[in-house]
């Protein structure tokens, strides 16, 4: 007989099975009972910690986010710094990010949030690369403004939903070495 989960370990459970009932049924079929019956849990277990869908939503997607986190690489060039993320990212979520587009489309109309809102947080960690890059004097930091810096992973973001798969590499230097690298002076 399995032992009682507490603590994160019940938390984890409790996530992920909220992950699975949204990839499962989208936001619309998602419930609070469907959670409990999936995770195998009473109710009172999971009120006690998220009071309402939207909450546990948020929670299940910032765990899942969380889980797929990338490495900021350090190649000692911005070029290939933001290569290689974009190539870490094409890898490993592209079909995350295709997911949660189709699966939480109306959660997002519902809430009036959208995925950049729910990410930002994830996303933040590209500015350590950029950081280094302006320290190395590759690029002056007055021409990297938000926009900018998210440029080329906005780009890849939108290949992937435009195209609901990976993407190839030539385009992924074509959106760096055309686009991106010229825009700023590089």
């Amino acid at each position: 007989m399995a032992g009682r989960r507490r603590g994160a370990e019940l938390e984890k459970a409790l996530l992920d099975a909220a992950w699975e009932e949204l990839m499962a049924g989208g936001y619309a079929g998602f419930t609070m009972d469907a959670v409990v019956r999936r995770a195998g849990t009473s109710p009172p277990v999971l009120y006690r910690r998220w009071p309402d869908r939207d909450a546990l939503v948020r929670a299940a997607i910032a765990h899942t986010l969380e889980r797929a986190r990338v490495d900021v690489p350090d190649t000692g060039s911005l070029r290939e710094d933001v290569l290689t993320l974009m190539r870490e990212i094409n890898t490993t979520r592209a079909r995350l990010i295709t997911v949660m587009n189709a699966q939480l489309s109306s959660y997002y109309q519902e809430t009036g949030t959208s995925p950049d809102l729910l990410t930002a947080r994830h996303e933040k960690a590209t500015d350590v690369l950029f950081d280094r890059a302006v320290r190395r004097g590759e690029i002056t930091a007055d021409r990297l403004s938000e926009r900018i810096k998210s440029l080329p992973f906005d780009l890849l973001r939108h290949e992937i939903l435009v195209t609901f798969a990976p993407v190839p590499d030539h385009v992924l230097e074509e959106i760096v070495d055309t686009i991106f690298l010229p825009l700023i002076g590089l």
